[in-house]
């Protein structure tokens, strides 16, 4: 499937949500104004509906996309679809009703039990048959596509096209990449497709119903195609080439300009230029408010562990961040005040090949070892969040010496912005052995959104207060 029939799809489910919701809103309450005998005198103000309204349709979609429900539904067995709908009513119905507590609308709780009900109903419903729905609309909107190339990466894709079909993507024969008689007539994948000469396509672009043309062929060989494709382009028929032969197999590949020059780019790392913005907005927001709620206790904190043993409160360390960039690290000090200089007496008693870790380290004080456990020493980090050296999720920023001793595919996890949590924390914080740190790292990079964001914060919270995994 072309990425444009995902964001299509994502829309399409959004909007039949938003009008399911809209109606399940009215059946609940026309039949709640019908049931006198519950409550008398019924009734929602025009305006408080509106607010009720879009804020029911604001909670069920940004469900749908923090859950991916949206990316699986076309695909998804009976119940997946019953499993997902009923989580999404449950969770949106609660935060309903925390809205209108807030508020102080005093919504009838029968009310709101109708509108869960048949939001749910009318969800199952119209996902249980969208499969049939999307095949029926896509009738008579079908794309033609032909491939030029006969090696590998041409039957590749061949295959991959025919398991679009689906979206109306039709398959309709292979071009040979050189001149003369192509060896084979046709090549058969899960049906049969004719294979046509390269100089015969003048003549089927005429006589043919042709949509799209990829090229699937050797680099080498774009630059001899060249006239093929400017006759394609005058003709007005989409023409796309497959990049699979660079080696770049962790990027993804988008086309950008300087000026007026285009530039194939590949990104290893999250590109997006709105989303990225948001994650940075909801840093300041949510580490401005963390730290103006948490100033009274770490004053306090300060002032423990400054009683409590010689040295300052505030340990202060240089970290690699963001490609590579030096800042200064903030935390609760944790250790006696001579803890460097002890390290190199202590690294044989590490669990990790690098990013020390010793259980039962003798350097931590009484307050550094309670701290730790939940850990509270990470609060000061908020402040790097602040000034942009870190982010509220990212892989944990080292210190120069271990970057020094990464291995090229480790480096990778400097491309994005260190953070204060990670998938490593949600998977077990420093029970964690160092190539499984490393890897959780790459998958956070190689999947990150804004949502996986959001379910690592949430996860992290009962791993950290339930002091698992820290030593």
């Amino acid at each position: 499937m072309f990425r444009r029939h995902h964001r299509q799809l994502r829309l399409l489910f959004g909007a039949s949500d938003s009008l399911l919701i809209a109606l399940a809103f009215r059946l609940a309450y026309l039949v709640r104004s019908q049931l006198g005998w519950l409550e008398h005198n019924f009734f929602i103000r025009g305006a408080e509906i509106a607010v009720l309204l879009g804020w029911s349709m604001l909670v069920w979609i940004g469900l749908g996309y923090w859950w991916e429900i949206y990316d699986r539904i076309d695909a998804s067995d009976p119940r997946t679809i019953l499993r997902d709908a009923f989580q999404q009513c449950l969770l949106g119905s609660s935060l309903v009703v925390l809205f209108e507590y807030s508020l102080r609308l005093d919504l009838s709780r029968s009310f709101v039990g109708l509108f869960a009900v048949f939001t749910w109903f009318l969800l199952c419903l119209f996902r249980l048959n969208a499969e049939r729905i999307l095949a029926y609309a896509r009738r008579g909107r079908r794309s033609y596509v032909m491939v030029v190339g006969l090696g590998e990466p041409a039957l590749r894709l061949g295959r991959e096209l025919e398991d679009a079909a689906a979206y109306g993507i039709r398959l309709t024969g292979f071009v040979a990449d050189s001149n003369g008689h192509p060896e084979a007539p046709e090549i058969e994948l899960d049906a049969r497709y004719p294979v046509y000469a390269l100089g015969a396509l003048p003549e089927l672009l005429r006589r043919k119903v042709i949509d799209e043309i990829i090229f699937a062929v050797d680099s080498k060989r774009l630059a001899e195609l060249e006239h093929v494709m400017l006759a394609c382009d005058e003709q007005g028929v989409r023409t796309r080439v497959a990049v699979d032969f660079f080696p770049h197999v962790n990027s993804q590949i988008f086309l950008d300009r300087l000026g007026t020059c285009p530039l194939l780019t590949f990104s290893a790392t999250p590109h997006d230029e709105i989303r990225l913005p948001v994650k940075r907005l909801l840093d300041l927001l949510i580490a401005t408010a963390a730290l103006l709620l948490l100033f009274p206790f770490m004053l306090a904190i300060a002032i423990l562990i400054r009683v409590t043993s010689p040295g300052p409160a505030i340990f202060r360390q240089e970290r690699c961040g963001l490609n590579g960039r030096r800042f200064v690290f903030y935390k609760f000090r944790s250790m006696c005040e001579n803890a460097d200089a002890m390290r190199s007496s202590l690294e044989h008693l590490s669990q990790r090949q690098l990013a020390l870790k010793i259980p039962n380290d003798p350097r931590l004080t009484r307050v550094g070892r309670w701290i730790r456990k939940f850990s509270i020493d990470e609060w000061p980090q908020l402040w790097n969040v602040l000034k942009g050296d870190m982010s509220l999720v990212g892989p944990r920023p080292a210190i120069p010496e271990e970057v020094d001793q990464y291995q090229p595919w480790q480096r990778r996890r400097l491309r994005m912005r260190p953070g204060l949590t990670c998938l490593w924390a949600v998977a077990g914080r420093d029970a964690v052995d160092f190539d499984t740190w490393m890897k959780l790292d790459m998958e956070y990079i190689d999947n990150w959104s804004l949502a996986l964001d959001w379910k690592i914060l949430v996860r992290t919270i009962p791993q950290v207060l339930s002091g698992r995994g820290a030593h």
